[in-house]
């Protein structure tokens, strides 16, 4: 209900459409281009490349293009963005072709959209706490995670099915078309608002230094190092899942679709309760759910019985919003200049993992399906426990009066007051 309550306010329909059809497009482009270098080229390495140059410049910009990400913090300029992607992806089936050159121009495209996509991403996320009161950030948090979720399952399945409908043309169109309508509802939501980072005195955006940030900070610092593992165990139970299946269970299709829907399922359980709830001890919660995750997925690559893989399927769908939602809402507590850096860095380590795993588990799988998934759930079990290890001297260190706290976040609410009380309220603790 209180997801409800949000999307009957217009700057948060708007934008949440805008996400939506984002997210869509970039999962449509991105089965597009792997089923088309693949069709095309017959080579696997290639079309792992496709996932790699689309993370790469997360990392690279999340490490070195703070400034740059900065200048687009705006509903105009994400409004540009998008409609450069649509662009992109619009004329990238044109430039196709099977021989060397025309891959390189498709791959070279790959790379423009994941340019585009790590300079929407984070300064989309930064915008979501502006638009409601601080004590909301929670459940707008909630929401955009939600409809994340849903639109990269409904991107995934809606491209299988186009492919099987219609030309590759019109495929990329769908993918142009889900860009535009995007940039279309940016546009309209920049009519009424500003950046979300403040400009420095020169006219540029500011734009906070992340080791600093991190230093003053340290247990976000291990929320996000921790949450940058998660990508493993979401690469085992999509990309080593079939290799599991015919391996120990002797099934196939059937049963993976089975095994999706049942992930599916745990995250629409878990994220309204992720939603609705304000841990104190917030890191701790994070790194329970990723550890549950992680345990969970290792437990995948032992058990022999299909309904024990499919409760373990619900147990990582429920985890993993869990944790994602608690960290991105603490993030979205502080003001925007910082809250825009940290969400960037999240970004950076999330697709760092991404390409690591990408880059691991396949090979792994091959050799041994159950080790592929035993590895994934250790490596993000061991990381989760170590920062909550970690961060218990943090607690101690930061009990004086003050410390460890962030300004709580603001919307464009002037009577909007923080969910912990007047005056003190001003500050939350980390």
């Amino acid at each position: 209900m209180e997801y409800l309550r949000l999307l009957r306010r217009g700057p948060v329909l708007l934008l949440w459409l805008a996400r939506a059809l984002s997210v869509l497009g970039d999962r449509l482009h991105t089965v597009a281009v792997m089923w088309s270098v693949w069709a095309g080229t017959g080579s696997a390495s290639l079309t792992g490349l496709v996932a790699i140059l689309e993370s790469a410049p997360y990392v690279v910009l999340g490490a070195a293009g703070r400034r740059v990400v900065a200048r687009f913090a705006s509903y105009g300029a994400l409004a540009r963005v998008e409609a450069a992607r649509a662009a992109v992806a619009t004329a990238l089936p044109f430039l196709w072709s099977p021989d060397v050159p025309g891959t390189a121009v498709v791959l070279a495209g790959v790379l423009v959209l994941g340019t585009l996509g790590a300079l929407f991403d984070p300064n989309l996320e930064a915008l979501v706490p502006t638009l409601v009161e601080p004590w909301r950030v929670q459940a707008v948090t909630g929401l955009f995670d939600l409809t994340g979720r849903i639109a990269r399952t409904t991107g995934h399945a809606c491209a299988a099915l186009l492919l099987l409908a219609f030309s590759k043309v019109e495929l990329f169109a769908f993918v142009g078309a889900a860009f535009a309508v995007s940039s279309a509802a940016l546009a309209a939501t920049a009519r009424r608002h500003g950046p979300v980072v403040p400009a420095a005195p020169g006219g540029r955006p500011a734009a906070a230094r992340a080791p600093e940030l991190l230093r003053e900070h340290p247990r976000v610092g291990l929320g996000i190092l921790a949450h940058g593992a998660l990508p493993f165990t979401a690469a085992a139970t999509t990309v080593a899942m079939p290799a599991l299946l015919a391996a120990r269970h002797g099934a196939g299709a059937g049963v993976y679709g089975l095994i999706t829907a049942a992930v599916g399922v745990g995250a629409l359980i878990g994220n309204p309760v992720a939603g609705a709830w304000r841990p104190r001890a917030w890191l701790l919660v994070c790194c329970a759910a990723w550890a549950t995750d992680g345990v969970a997925t290792a437990c995948m690559g032992l058990t022999d019985h299909v309904p024990v893989l499919e409760l373990l399927s619900v147990l990582v769908g429920l985890a993993a919003p869990l944790g994602t939602v608690t960290l991105r809402a603490r993030l979205g507590a502080f003001p925007p200049a910082e809250r825009l850096r940290l969400m960037s860095v999240e970004h950076t380590a999330t697709r760092a993992g991404s390409v690591t795993a990408i880059l691991l588990l396949p090979p792994l799988a091959d050799l041994s399906p159950p080790g592929a998934f035993v590895t994934a759930g250790t490596v993000v079990t061991g990381l989760a426990a170590g920062a909550a290890l970690l961060s218990r001297p943090l607690v101690r260190r930061g009990s004086a009066p003050g410390a460890g706290a962030v300004p709580a976040a603001r919307g464009p609410f002037p009577d909007a007051r923080g969910a912990w009380g007047e005056g003190a309220a001003e500050r939350r603790p980390l």
